[in-house]
């Protein structure tokens, strides 16, 4: 649901806010008297675009066919090099393989990394999550470095004209 703008106001029975927004009919519809329902409130970001994510794509098979790296490995290296796509954590090590095998069954990007920790029986992993979940400001990024790999290796790109009309691109 997609909110524009918030009031707010304060009586005996506690404060109160309220969410200007033209999809709320179908929600308030399924919600159900004497329940309570976590409400989180974050800034709208517009999603990657499939033609975004399609130019990434022949990007990455044009590099694959200069450079003879599998396209799917220039992906997975893309997708560790442009930060802001991950989380670690400390597990034990025993239960390293489950949780890496969990991660990367959600797809081809969702990748991990292990390194060592200082606490005796654990390990550190990093877990890096897949282009799927990306929205317009991370997809920019995956871009911008590809397209920055693939100029290297002589390939032609679009130019930064063009990348700012591809749907799902936005600097």
């Amino acid at each position: 649901m997609i909110a524009d703008a918030f009031k707010w106001s304060k009586d005996i029975d506690g404060e109160w806010l309220c969410i200007r927004t033209k999809d709320a009919m179908p929600f308030l519809e399924t919600v159900k008297d004497g329940k309570q329902y976590k409400v989180e409130i974050k800034e709208y970001r517009k999603g990657r675009s499939l033609d975004a994510n399609a130019y990434f794509w022949v990007l990455c098979d044009k590099i694959s066919a200069v450079s003879n790296v599998p396209k799917e490995e220039i992906y997975r290296n893309a997708i560790r090099e442009i930060g802001g796509n991950s989380d670690t954590v400390c597990v034990l090590e025993k239960a390293a393989d489950a949780l890496c095998q969990g991660w990367e069954h959600n797809g081809l990007g969702w990748i991990t990394e292990r390194f060592p920790s200082k606490i005796d029986g654990c390990v550190n992993v990093t877990l890096y999550y897949g282009s799927s979940t990306y929205d317009t400001k991370n997809m920019s990024r995956l871009i911008d470095n590809i397209v920055q790999d693939a100029k290297e290796l002589g390939i032609e790109t679009l130019t930064p004209q063009e990348l700012d009309r591809l749907e799902g691109y936005g600097r």
